[in-house]
C-alpha cells in the first residue's frame, strides 16, 4: 500500500490511499483516522479494510501532499554510510568514522515532499542528500539483524538537507546543520515494506534544476539498514512513526562549493517510492 496525508484546498488533513495517479480518502474507515504515525501499529490488520476501501476519489493532482509522518518522536540521520560519499567527504575536510555514526534532525525540521525549502539567512553552504527513509512500525528494542526488517512499517523518499558551515564549523555535532526549519523534506507517501521486494536494492536519483547531481544504488551501504536498526536499538527504544534516514551516496555539494542557491528546484528519486520536489526560497 501507499498512504499519503493530504489536504484540498483549506480543509483538513486526510489519510488517503494512493493507486497510481490518483487518491482514496480512507480517513472514515473504521480504526483509522487522520494520523498515519497513530495506524502503523495495527497496518497489517488495517491491510484489508484499506485496499477494500471504494470512498471518494481524487486526482493527486488536485490535492496537497503533506509530510507522511509529521510527528515523530525520533528523525535519526547516519553520516557517511555509502564508500564513496565516504571519501567526499575526507576531501571536504570531514574524518571518516570507523563505526556507525548517529545524529539527530530535530523534528521540527520536517517539511511537506512539495514544500519550499529556506535557504536561511547565516549561510550560503546550503547542500542536498537523498536518502532513503525507513520508518519504524513496531514498538522495539534490542532487535537482530535477522529479526530487523519485520519492525519496519515502510519507505519514504528524504531530502536530508545540511547546512555545511553549521554542520561542520560552527557546532560541535551535526544536529544544529541537519535542523534547520523546512530542511526535512520527505514523502511523497508512506509505501509499506511488503510493496518492496528489496529495499537493499533501490536506485537513487537527486536532480537540481534537472541536472543529475547523485545517481546511486541503496546496495552500496556501508551499513545496511537492518544493521542499522539493530545498532541503534541497542541504546534506545525504537517507536512507531520514527525516521531513520540511511545515508546518502556521492555527489553532494560540499567537495566541489556547488550549494544550493534561491530559486533552485530539487528533485529527489528513489525506484518504487516516488519522488518530492523542493524550491529553495530565501528564509523569511
Amino acid at each position: 500500500m501507499k498512504i499519503a496525508r493530504y489536504h484540498v484546498g483549506d480543509g483538513p488533513t486526510r489519510l488517503g490511499r494512493v493507486d497510481d495517479d490518483r487518491i482514496t480518502d480512507i480517513s472514515d474507515l473504521p480504526g483509522v483516522g487522520t494520523s498515519l504515525r497513530a495506524i502503523l501499529p495495527e497496518l497489517d490488520s488495517l491491510e484489508g479494510v484499506i485496499l477494500a476501501a471504494d470512498g471518494p476519489s481524487l486526482p493527486l493532482d488536485s490535492v496537497v501532499l503533506e509530510a507522511p509522518i509529521d510527528d515523530p518522536q525520533k528523525y535519526l540521520g547516519i553520516g557517511m554510510n555509502y564508500a564513496e560519499h565516504a571519501e567526499e567527504a575526507r576531501a571536504a575536510g570531514i574524518p571518516i568514522p570507523t563505526s556507525q555514526l548517529w545524529f539527530n534532525k530535530q523534528v521540527s525540521c520536517i517539511n511537506a515532499p512539495f514544500g519550499e525549502i529556506a535557504k536561511p539567512r547565516v549561510s550560503d553552504a546550503l547542500d542536498y542528500e537523498i536518502e532513503l527513509g525507513v520508518v519504524i512500525g513496531q514498538k522495539c528494542k534490542h532487535v537482530s539483524v535477522e529479526d530487523a526488517r519485520s519492525v519496519i512499517a515502510g519507505y519514504l523518499v528524504a531530502n536530508d538537507v545540511s547546512v555545511r558551515d553549521w554542520l561542520q564549523k560552527l557546532s560541535p555535532t551535526f544536529t544544529l546543520g541537519k535542523s534547520f526549519d523546512t530542511h526535512g523534506p520527505i514523502g511523497p507517501w508512506l509505501t509499506t515494506d511488503d510493496e518492496i521486494a528489496d529495499p537493499l536494492d533501490l536506485r537513487m536519483r537527486l536532480t537540481v534544476n534537472g541536472e543529475v547531481r547523485q545517481d546511486w544504488s541503496t546496495d552500496d551501504m556501508i551499513y545496511n539498514i537492518y544493521e542499522q536498526i539493530a545498532y541503534l536499538s541497542q541504546v534506545m527504544t525504537l517507536m512507531p512513526g520514527d525516521i531513520l534516514a540511511t545515508g546518502t551516496p556521492s555527489g553532494i555539494g560540499a567537495p566541489t562549493g556547488n550549494f544550493l542557491r534561491v530559486g533552485d528546484v530539487v528533485r529527489a528519486e528513489i525506484d518504487g517510492l516516488g519522488a518530492i520536489e523542493n524550491r529553495v526560497v530565501a528564509e523569511g
